[in-house]
């Protein structure tokens, strides 16, 4: 089998996978940059606002597991172009919404296409490609993914400047829509007679858990930890998470297979992408509503300054590879991407704010951005070598689902902390423009959604620029915070995953 990228077939196929693998991590990091829009078009509270992202990132968890089983037993073309028409249609609703809650529930269903696509896209490659062939396929794999996280958050605010929210999910649908039409010329599927067994309430069982704990965490921001409500969804989430884990090892074809943790080092690798989650990821979604915000810059401008963070993963990967070719250890390299990922949050601490210098801001974003490109892919192959063969492909699946399991845990976290803080400060900052309880909630939630100027306008055009300084600060202040917490979570996994890495145990290849 001599299959050539040059040949026009297989060509159009790889163009038809990269196009729809650009359109998932542009969607992801290109919609954080609209937050703020959308929140003040939709008249969206935080919490309808998060589920936005939260949605997303919640199926894409989800499905992902949910996809590769499926995809076994039907077909990888068949479940792609599924996938990329459920991702299609879902753009379309977005652009179309007129609540909140139609945008979250669109979002929600970009997911469960997001993760076909991801999915099926790459074993579709393998079933096309061979040789040096597929190595060149998935090198353009994996750069474009790179390139859709880097300059998702510039082509957004650009669309943002010249139009509106809308316009980035009409370019999504646009783009997905051409995939859909080149799909014709993916190779038909050959399915074997022995299926592999789907371990369907499994897979259930562990949505409901994420589930529950994103909306538990959620809740929390607007009643408090100590709720009895949250309380309760806590209780019931953790409950969830004893069932799923005594139900997984009760069968033979476990969704997720947890006898894996038993190996120390592969966990230590495996938390790697948990830190990143509780650093890059959140940054990712939320630092572009405090460029905008607190610092008052155009959302393009934002766009350009988040590229400090996101352009390393473009060529970290590639620098990472080359070093451990060098003669380096790979673990070395973990070491490194991990003091530069911790670090790099807590810079951004000490030097941010309005009055901050950017170039010291795009310094931290970059260490940040750095600590993440180092270890993608890398960590993926370490964690797979440190495992028997037999269990490579369960160990991919539990990497995967901590992974992007752990993202979302992090975003919505991040959210509800943000909001908790800022309804502590607000109302007793904002008491003296306005005594309304009611007012002061429309503006706490104005604020707290990213768009902090819209209080302004129900007041005296004198006060506007004392009140706008208020605000900012108490955001500011929010935002630090936020940052603090996350970033002693962050350092306490970094340690844990150093600590285990160091422990002899099964040599990794």
């Amino acid at each position: 089998m001599n299959k050539k990228i040059d040949n026009p077939k297989t060509a159009i196929v790889l163009i038809s996978i990269l196009l729809a693998v650009f359109v998932v991590p542009t969607s992801i990091s290109g919609t954080a940059i609209a937050l703020p829009f959308i929140g003040a078009d939709l008249s969206a509270n935080l919490t309808a606002l998060q589920w936005v992202v939260n949605s997303f990132n919640l199926t894409f968890a989800c499905f992902t597991l949910l996809w590769g089983s499926f995809a076994d037993n039907f077909g990888h073309k068949k479940s792609f172009i599924v996938g990329a028409t459920i991702y299609t249609v879902a753009s379309l609703l977005s652009a179309m919404s007129i609540t909140p809650l139609m945008l979250d529930i669109a979002r929600g269903l970009a997911g469960v296409g997001g993760a076909a696509i991801f999915s099926c896209g790459s074993a579709i490659l393998i079933k096309t490609f061979d040789g040096e062939k597929r190595t060149k396929a998935f090198a353009f794999f994996g750069t474009t993914a790179g390139i859709g996280i880097t300059f998702g958050p510039t082509i957004s605010g650009f669309l943002l400047d010249l139009f509106n929210w809308r316009a980035i999910f009409i370019l999504h649908t646009a783009v997905l829509a051409v995939v859909i039409l080149m799909t014709p010329t993916i190779t038909k599927d050959n399915l074997t007679r022995h299926q592999h067994p789907f371990d369907k309430i499994g897979s259930i069982i562990f949505t409901i858990v994420l589930f529950l704990l994103m909306f538990s965490i959620s809740e929390s921001a607007q009643l408090g930890w100590l709720n009895i409500k949250t309380l309760i969804l806590l209780v019931v989430s953790f409950l969830s998470g004893v069932i799923f884990v005594m139900y997984e090892k009760s069968i033979t074809n476990p969704v997720l297979n947890l006898t894996l943790l038993k190996n120390k080092k592969y966990v230590g690798l495996i938390l790697v992408p948990v830190v990143a989650s509780f650093s890059f990821v959140t940054l990712l979604t939320y630092y572009p509503s405090y460029l905008i915000g607190v610092m008052q810059f155009s959302p393009s401008y934002a766009g350009i300054i988040m590229i400090t963070l996101t352009v390393p993963v473009l060529f970290c990967p590639l620098l990472a590879g080359k070093i451990v070719s060098s003669g380096v250890s790979a673990i070395s390299i973990i070491f490194i991407s991990l003091i530069l990922m911790i670090f790099g949050v807590i810079l951004l601490f000490l030097v941010g704010g309005v009055d901050g210098q950017l170039y010291l801001i795009g310094f931290a974003l970059f260490m940040i951005g750095a600590g993440m490109g180092l270890t993608a892919g890398l960590v993926d192959g370490l964690a797979l070598s440190c495992v028997e063969p037999h269990h490579t492909g369960m160990a991919a699946g539990l990497l995967n689902t901590l992974r992007l399991g752990s993202e979302a845990i992090a975003v919505v976290l991040y959210g509800s902390l943000l909001t908790a803080n800022l309804n502590g400060i607000l109302p007793d900052l904002l008491i003296k423009y306005n005594s309304s309880i009611d007012v002061i909630e429309d503006w706490i939630n104005s604020v707290a959604s990213g768009n902090l100027t819209a209080p302004l306008s129900d007041v005296a055009t004198n006060i506007q620029p004392i009140m706008l300084n208020d605000i900012i600060t108490s955001y500011h202040s929010a935002f630090n915070f936020t940052l603090a917490i996350l970033t002693i979570i962050s350092t306490i996994i970094c340690l844990f995953s150093i600590f285990l890495l160091k422990r002899k145990n099964v040599p990794i290849n």
